[in-house]
């Protein structure tokens, strides 16, 4: 087969946007799209030389499988082994045990089945998965395993007719995908079924121009390579992929793979020796990037800046070059190669063993292999209410007829609602608790990121799951239908106006569903929504009460805990800043105030005048970074019920 210097420059435009994706970089947030452009070239480049074999009957399933193993395993087997020495350095036990879970599934080629399984390639905790891109490397080998079989079934027919086969499970393909990618996200984002029309677009486009001389189209080429940037500049985490979208990239790749000779303008720009030179390196920089950005995140508590993380994708590129230099291509040489064909397969062997074993040992020690380890006392407390499926964030809480549940003393009749996001969820231990010790109940209302205030709409991706502006009408007229005279809100109430100390991690709302996700518009929501949720409430008799958002910690605390063994220094010591705290309230509590509503805040108890500690060396009061665990809760239930006494149950309770 020919070489073609404009598939390493493709390569290059692959690799780049998933780099600076993974690093966080705004202008990259389509960059994922990097990996259905592989798919394409790989696709492409598999078909071509397995046709071009058989045609000349000099195909061998051995011979393709060796090739295969030479391009993959040394560079993914390198990668895997240095990231076990960082793993057991820097990881915690749960880390190290999905960690180890990874190692066997990469080595079985199914990594893609795990984090399916798992879950989810956007979420935040995705970040400390160093092989979490090993899905995408799963796919193909999946497909290297089958399709050389399959294409020597149908070789037999006609060109035609072998076309109209790939095309048919390509559309089915397609299909599919657009399907799952409304229903079942996560299996659609993974599996090799809702990916194989990608690759087949490859295989499809190296048997039509199979014996063709490559045509010469600028326009094309060039509106293939304007449909690959497009993708990469302006689809981000909420476009549904894989579906009718991942066209754009894969249709644009396959334009540039037909009609980019070397006589066009974007057959030039790819063949720019930088750009070849990162085409060449693609695959390790690939496998680099995603582990050294993984481990800089576990190993430091703070966000890296963005000036590190550009670095680092500058060093994921010069590892790349020596790991290209010094281990892909010794093992790719064929002739004069001083790696055998029996020692390439005796080599793979000894690799999948030591690799599954490893794995293996590390989850049934569920990762209790690593360098520290913290107290079992507080993995014990660091646990959350066990009612969160039978009384929080139901699918379509605001339509289902099974919506709340009653907490406390559930045969009496509830004369209270507690509602709210999923700080409400760590309250309601708290409340249930203290609604059985009055004898009382209460009707318990929440789902997550929904703030409840009237009138606002919040940004979500999966509306009709929780429609936040409907869920709290809905509340409005249970209230009102029930002739229930007592209210308690709780939320994460700077979630919503301010987000993080960084001003990240933010859950935009607004007045209108159509505005624009912006901090100015989101506050203003907030101010709006207050004053219309405390009138109508108060209009209908209705007496409200505003928990206080508990101190939210800048980590997370298990990462604290290891951060303080790592230090040798108290935990309390790396804890929270009382005055960070105060800060972040300062907006928010300035509108509660100005509302004159009742404000049960519980600062104090977490907070001395400088430290909000996480917890102490028995137990930890917090969950994650915001969210109490039961030992938290538990530390509020004697001033919530006093609160309670005084305030709702002073006659049952002198």
């Amino acid at each position: 087969m020919k070489y073609r210097s404009e598939i390493d420059g493709l390569r290059a435009l692959a690799v780049l946007p998933v780099i600076f994706y993974h690093a966080g970089f705004d202008l990259f947030r389509g960059g994922f799209v990097g990996v259905d452009v592989f798919f394409v070239i790989s696709g492409y480049l598999i078909t071509s030389i397995i046709m071009e074999e058989l045609q000349n009957e000099k195909f061998s399933l051995i011979y393709f499988y060796e090739r295969r193993a030479r391009r993959i395993l040394p560079a993914l087997f390198f990668v895997m082994l240095v990231s076990i020495f960082f793993a057991w350095n820097w990881m915690q036990p749960m880390q190290m045990k999905n960690f180890s879970q990874s190692l066997f599934a990469v080595s079985i080629f199914s990594s893609n089945i795990l984090f399916w399984l798992e879950s989810g390639y956007f979420e935040e905790i995705s970040e400390e998965k160093p092989l979490l891109h090993t899905w995408s490397l799963a796919v193909e080998e999946q497909y290297y395993l089958f399709f050389p079989i399959f294409l020597i079934f149908i070789w037999k027919f006609k060109r035609k007719k072998i076309i109209l086969i790939l095309f048919s499970i390509l559309i089915t393909s397609l299909l599919l995908s657009e399907y799952a990618s409304r229903f079942n996200k996560e299996a659609n984002f993974y599996l090799t079924p809702f990916r194989i029309w990608e690759l087949f677009f490859g295989s499809i486009t190296a048997i039509i121009i199979k014996d063709k001389i490559l045509r010469n189209n600028n326009f094309l080429s060039f509106t293939g390579l304007f449909a690959i940037l497009f993708s990469v500049l302006f689809y981000d985490e909420t476009t549904p992929f894989p579906s009718f979208y991942t066209l754009l990239p894969v249709v644009g790749s396959v334009l540039v793979i037909i009609y980019a000779n070397d006589k066009t303008f974007v057959a030039k720009f790819l063949s720019i020796k930088p750009i070849v030179a990162i085409g060449l390196i693609s695959y390790s920089a690939y496998l680099w990037q995603q582990p050294i950005f993984s481990f800089i995140k576990i190993r430091f508590l703070d966000e890296p800046s963005k000036l590190m993380m550009f670095m680092l994708s500058i060093l994921s590129l010069l590892i790349a070059t020596i790991t290209w230099r010094y281990i892909e291509k010794p093992f790719r040489k064929k002739l004069n190669s001083p790696v055998s064909k029996k020692n390439v397969f005796l080599f793979s062997i000894i690799g999948i063993i030591f690799f599954t074993t490893l794995g293996l040992y590390g989850h049934l020690q569920k990762g209790n292999v690593v360098k520290y380890q913290v107290s079992p006392m507080i993995y014990k407390s660091i646990v959350r209410t066990n009612k969160q499926s039978e009384c929080f964030g139901r699918d379509r809480i605001h339509e289902i007829k099974d919506w709340y549940c009653i907490i406390g003393k559930k045969k009496t009749k509830p004369s209270l609602v507690v509602f709210g996001d999923s700080h409400g969820l760590s309250f309601l231990p708290t409340v249930d608790s203290t609604m059985s010790r009055l004898n009382e109940s209460a009707y318990f209302i929440g789902t997550h990121a929904c703030l409840p205030f009237l009138k606002i709409h919040s940004f979500h991706n999966d509306q009709s799951l929780r429609n936040c502006n409907k869920l709290n009408k809905r509340v409005f007229n249970f209230i009102k239908q029930n002739n229930i005279k007592n209210i308690i809100l709780v939320a994460r109430w700077t979630y919503y106006t301010d987000g993080g100390y960084d001003g990240n991690d933010f859950s935009y709302i607004a007045l209108e569903s159509k505005n624009k996700k912006n901090k100015d518009i989101s506050r203003n929501a907030f101010k709006v929504g207050l004053k219309e949720t405390v009138d109508a409430y108060k209009n209908l008799g209705v007496k409200i009460t505003v928990i206080s958002q508990v101190p939210q910690q800048k980590h997370k605390a298990l990462d604290l805990y290891f951060e303080s063994l790592r230090r040798g220094d108290s935990v309390s010591n790396i804890s929270l800043k009382r005055n960070d705290h105060d800060q972040l309230q300062k907006f928010v509590n300035s509108l509660f105030e100005k509302e004159e509503i009742n404000f049960l805040n519980f600062t104090d108890i977490f907070c001395n005048s400088k430290v909000c500690a996480v917890g102490d060396k028995i137990k930890s009061l917090y969950y994650d970074d915001d969210h109490l665990s039961l030992s938290g809760s538990e530390l509020i239930e004697e001033p919530t019920i006093n609160y309670l006494r005084s305030n709702f149950y002073k006659k049952k309770n002198p």
